[in-house]
């Protein structure tokens, strides 16, 4: 059974433990990330890699990845991916493995980058995502992809972006620059005070107004796209009730939404099954795509 959030309850130790979701599975989360790299490695080694810039740093990339031999009168659907690591680790290079499946089922794929804490804040992340999807909106007529089919998807910290991205763009007097289709948040965090209180915050170094209006949860969330909300069997309380009161937030508000635990999964390896067929997630994300596509 999942439960609520009960974060106010807890004492820092019980919050540290809480928020790392290393926590249930030992504590060593390398293998996981050296499978990402892995997964990833190959999808970079057997496809051509469209590195594009969005902005004036190095961290500010997109890796565009496209399908082969797809009819140019007919733009195909994009997957645009936000990496996790708590917005201080991780990057689009070990987040490529979620093309791998796709781009035989005419599917576009981009891993976005950005600069991690503690060299920005957490405001200034979400400022890159936006945009990061705005100008790969303005380039999918030269790379044939649909910016009207933009499928955003995050795990953990980038489910928390994409969320933000959602709302800022629905707040956005040029919305129709940064709508998107639908959204895949996967094992996310959506309101940040309870983070405050834990190591994860050395480095973010939000205090309680930040972490309060960078909240999802805490947001209006009206006319928010259809949404997959997801999590592993093998998280933590906090984890999976971060994801069972978004969810529920959301289905207040009228929103579409599917929101379900996968058996046998953790944080880290749920990810896996994005855009591999015949698994929970992967199934849902298929089935998603192909009301976008419509």
């Amino acid at each position: 059974m999942v439960e609520d959030l009960n974060w106010q309850n807890l004492n820092a130790e019980q919050l540290e433990e809480e928020y790392s979701p290393s926590s249930v599975i030992g504590g060593n989360y390398l293998p996981f990330i050296n499978e990402y790299i892995k997964r990833s490695d190959d999808v970079a080694s057997s496809n051509i890699i469209i590195e594009c810039f969005y902005g004036p740093m190095q961290s500010n990339s997109v890796d565009l990845i496209l399908p082969e031999n797809t009819p140019k009168d007919k733009p195909v659907p994009l997957l645009v991916f936000l990496h996790g690591g708590y917005w201080q680790e991780l990057s689009k290079k070990e987040s490529l493995f979620a093309a791998k499946d796709i781009l035989s089922e005419g599917i576009a794929f981009a891993a976005v980058d950005y600069t991690l804490c503690p060299h920005v804040t957490i405001r200034e992340i979400v400022d890159e995502c936006i945009r990061a999807l705005r100008y790969l909106k303005s380039i999918g007529s030269k790379y044939n992809f649909d910016p009207n089919k933009i499928v955003l998807a995050g795990s953990s910290a980038g489910a928390h972006l994409a969320s933000m991205c959602v709302l800022e763009a629905m707040k956005a007097k040029d919305n129709s620059s940064l709508r998107i289709a639908s959204t895949i948040l996967v094992s996310g965090v959506y309101e940040l005070e309870p983070i405050i209180q834990t190591s994860i915050n050395d480095a973010i170094k939000m205090d309680r107004a930040v972490a309060n209006s960078m909240s999802p949860m805490l947001k209006d969330l009206e006319n928010f796209p259809d949404t997959l909300i997801v999590w592993g069997e093998n998280e933590t309380a906090e984890f999976k009730g971060q994801s069972n009161v978004f969810s529920k937030k959301l289905v207040d508000y009228g929103v579409s939404v599917k929101a379900f635990e996968v058996p046998s999964r953790n944080h880290f390896d749920v990810i896996l099954d994005l855009t591999k067929r015949d698994t929970i997630l992967g199934d849902e994300f298929y089935r998603l795509i192909t009301k976008v596509n419509s």
